[in-house]
C-alpha cells in the first residue's frame, strides 16, 4: 500500500478528530477527500478510496459497514419564516410548505409543490434563505451551510440519518482495522 490510506467522506461528515488520532498513532499517510453522497459507492468500487465515511443507506453488497453515529433531521428555513421561532417541530407542521429538495420520504405535502430545478444542498439552503421554501437536511449539513439569514429547526418525528464507515470485504488488512479502531474510539491499548 504505497499510497497510504485513502478515506473519502460525504458532505457534512467531520473526520478531523479521527485524522488527528490517526496521525498520532500511525506512520501511514492518510488522505481525506470530500465527496458527494451520490459518489459514496462509486469511489469504493473504482478504487478511488479505500474507505468511505458514508451516509446510509448504501448498497452494502461486498462491503463491511461499521455504524458510527446518527444525525438528526432539521428543516432549514429563512430567519423570517415563522418556523424559525421554534427549536423543534414535527414534519406535520410543515406540510403546507414548498420543499426545495422535495419532501422527505413518506411525506405528502398538502400543497402542490413547485418544480425546482436540480440543485446542490448548498444551493437549496440559499433558496430557503430567500423565503421560497424549506429544506430538510441532516443537521451536520445544515451546520456546514449555516448562514446568517437561515435557521435550522429540529424535526422530531423524522428518522435520523445513520453515518457509517464502509470498505470492501476483500480489503480487511491491519491498516484498515487500525482506522476502524480510531473511528470507534479505541485507544492504542484497547483490543477489538
Amino acid at each position: 500500500m504505497t499510497d497510504g490510506l485513502r478515506v473519502a467522506f460525504v458532505t457534512g461528515a467531520a473526520p478531523d478528530k479521527w485524522a488527528s488520532r490517526w496521525r498520532e498513532r500511525s506512520r501511514t499517510r492518510l488522505t481525506l477527500t470530500m465527496i458527494e453522497e451520490s459518489e459514496q459507492r462509486r469511489v469504493i468500487d473504482d478504487g478511488t478510496a479505500d474507505m468511505v465515511i458514508a451516509r446510509l443507506p448504501i448498497d452494502d453488497a461486498d462491503l463491511h459497514v461499521v455504524r458510527l453515529y446518527e444525525e438528526l433531521p432539521v428543516a432549514v428555513v429563512s430567519v423570517e419564516h415563522p418556523a424559525a421561532a421554534y427549536d423543534e417541530l414535527t414534519i406535520a407542521e410543515l406540510l403546507d410548505e414548498q420543499f426545495v429538495l422535495g419532501p422527505p420520504a413518506g411525506v405528502t405535502p398538502t400543497v402542490d409543490q413547485l418544480d425546482y430545478p436540480p440543485m446542490s444542498q448548498q444551493d437549496a439552503v440559499e433558496v430557503a434563505a430567500s423565503g421560497t421554501g424549506v429544506v430538510v437536511l441532516p443537521m451536520s449539513i445544515a451546520r456546514l451551510y449555516q448562514r446568517k439569514d437561515v435557521a435550522h429547526v429540529l424535526l422530531t418525528d423524522l428518522p435520523s440519518t445513520q453515518m457509517a464507515l464502509v470498505w470492501k470485504k476483500d480489503r480487511d488488512d491491519a491498516e484498515t482495522q487500525a482506522f476502524v479502531g480510531v473511528a470507534k474510539g479505541r485507544t492504542s491499548r484497547s483490543s477489538r
